[in-house]
């Protein structure tokens, strides 16, 4: 973990938490609800479901999220979750989501992207000269969007944390739920969950997968990866990010 908790204090126990999760079509559910899991479970808070509207969405594999409140509705949040997943690419021109999102940071309240929510995050302008990490295969483009990617699973660069793929939102989650209410607060939610990872296989990075695990991936999920790329150069000229 890249971890720069030490400039930050957590927020008093008194003061109420208002947390918002940004769902839309086509997201990896669980950059969403595993973070919701922690999130949920912060004392003396609330969280927020957001959507661009409140209709229901489907998630990329057909799980039915519904938003509670849409986003002209939402609250001023004391932190803003961003996931990502295939449905991305759909938002990322997207103004009034766009603007959101760099309403919140610009706020310098709190801002969790997790997976290619980065992407997302990058688009709407608030990765310039940050630290940044994303999912292993989208990693390399957070330079198109102006960020300084960082090899880790979670990354704090000020009021930003952004986590690597999918599963590491809960990660992420747990290190801003110490950020907000302290380490025990944090530890105590994990134990809830029992947030023990032991996985049955090593092949949950490219590092440690078989090759011939690593060339499926890029089978699948091939035209994605080039279509982002195309995406990445796009931004960099519209952004300014690299000469």
């Amino acid at each position: 973990m890249d971890d720069r908790r030490s400039s930050h204090k957590e927020i008093a126990p008194s003061k109420h938490l208002t947390i918002g999760c940004f769902v839309f079509a086509r997201q990896d559910q669980i950059d969403f609800t595993g973070p919701f899991e922690v999130l949920s479970r912060l004392p003396n808070s609330t969280v927020h479901v957001i959507g661009k509207t409140k209709d229901p969405v489907r998630d990329v594999k057909g799980l039915i999220l519904t938003p509670e409140i849409s986003l002209a509705e939402a609250p001023p949040l004391d932190l803003l979750l961003v996931s990502g997943g295939l449905g991305q690419q759909a938002l990322m021109e997207d103004q009034e989501i766009l603007s959101f999102i760099k309403n919140h940071a610009d706020s310098g309240r709190y801002l969790l992207s997790v997976c290619t929510g980065a992407l997302l995050c990058g688009a709407a302008g608030v990765l310039r000269g940050r630290r940044a990490t994303a999912h292993w295969a989208a990693w390399d483009l957070l330079r198109y969007y102006g960020a300084i990617p960082t090899k880790a699973r979670v990354v704090v660069d000020g009021n930003y944390i952004s986590t690597a793929g999918v599963t590491a939102g809960l990660d992420g989650s747990l290190t801003i739920a110490s950020m907000l209410r302290g380490d025990l607060v944090a530890q105590q939610i994990q134990l809830e969950i029992e947030y023990a990872p032991d996985p049955p296989f090593h092949s949950g990075t490219p590092e440690t997968a078989r090759p011939e695990v690593v060339e499926a991936f890029f089978k699948q999920y091939g035209d994605v990866k080039e279509s982002r790329e195309s995406e990445g150069r796009y931004f960099a000229t519209k952004l300014g990010t690299m000469k």
